[in-house]
C-alpha cells in the first residue's frame, strides 16, 4: 500500500447518461475516495464526462488500455491531461506497453501542470473465473517491473500479489459485493472487509451503490464494515 488511502472505496459511475452519473457523484463524493468513469459513460460523453465528475472529486478513469506501446503511450497522456487520480491499462500488453504507459501519463500530466496520476494495470478480469489465464501474481510482479504504481487484480488474488510484489504496491480489487447484495456477473467476489483483510487498498464497487435507493447509506454501511 501507499500509503493505504484513508476512504478506500472507488464508487463506479457505470451509467450510461451525465446526468445520472453527476447525481450519483453529488451524492457520494463526500463518502468515496474515489470516483470512476469506465467505458459505459466515456462512450456516452466522450471526456466531457471526466471533465465534469473530476468537479466532484479524484477520478479513476477505467480506460482499460491496451495496444501496441506508442498508441498506448499517446493514449495515457491525453488522459492524465485530464487531472485524473487513476488510469489503467491491460496487464496483457505486455512490460514494453506498461512502461510506455506510464512514460505517457507522466509525460501528459507534466505538459498540463497536474499530477501524474497512478497508472495500474488489470490483471484478471473479475468476471473470469480463472482458469487457463495467465498468474494474476505473475502478471503483477511484471507490472511492478515496468514501474507501474499498482494492479487492479480480484480479491481471492490479493494475497498472492501482495506478496509477490510487495507493501508498497497498490491493489484495487473490484468485483465487491456487500453482505446479501447479487453478485451480478461477477464470479469472483468478496464482501468489503474481506477483501481489506486480505489486503486490499481500493475496492471498487458499483451496482450496489449505483442502483441502489439509499446510495448514501450503503456507502456508509460498507464504511462502518471496514474501519
Amino acid at each position: 500500500m501507499i500509503p493505504r488511502p484513508a476512504d478506500t472505496i472507488v464508487a463506479a459511475l457505470d451509467v450510461s447518461t451525465l446526468v445520472e452519473a453527476e447525481r450519483l457523484a453529488a451524492l457520494l463524493s463526500p463518502h468515496v475516495g474515489m470516483l470512476k468513469v469506465g467505458l459505459e459513460l466515456t462512450w456516452a460523453a466522450g471526456p466531457e464526462a471526466v471533465r465534469r465528475i473530476s468537479a466532484y472529486g479524484p477520478v479513476f478513469v477505467d480506460c482499460k488500455l491496451h495496444d501496441i506501446p506508442t498508441t498506448v503511450e499517446r493514449a495515457a497522456a491525453n488522459v492524465a491531461r485530464l487531472g485524473v487520480a487513476m488510469l489503467n491499462v491491460h496487464a496483457l500488453g505486455g512490460e514494453a506497453m506498461m512502461r510506455e504507459a506510464r512514460k505517457g501519463a507522466t509525460r501528459g500530466a507534466d505538459e498540463a501542470g497536474v499530477d501524474r496520476p497512478m497508472v495500474v494495470a488489470v490483471t484478471v478480469l473479475s468476471s473470469h473465473a480463472g482458469e487457463g489465464l495467465a498468474s494474476p501474481a505473475s502478471l503483477a510482479f511484471e507490472a511492478k517491473a515496468a514501474g507501474l504504481d499498482g494492479v487492479v487484480v480480484s480479491g481471492e488474488d490479493v494475497e498472492d500479489v501482495r506478496a509477490a510484489c510487495g507493501e508498497e504496491f497498490c491493489l484495487v480489487v473490484p468485483g465487491i459485493r456487500p453482505a446479501g447484495s447479487n453478485g451480478h456477473d461477477q464470479v469472483r467476489v468478496l464482501s468489503p472487509s474481506e477483501a481489506i483483510e486480505k489486503g486490499a487498498d481500493y475496492l471498487v464497487i458499483g451496482r450496489p451503490l449505483t442502483e441502489a435507493s439509499d446510495p448514501v447509506g450503503v456507502a456508509r454501511g460498507i464504511l462502518r464494515d471496514i474501519r
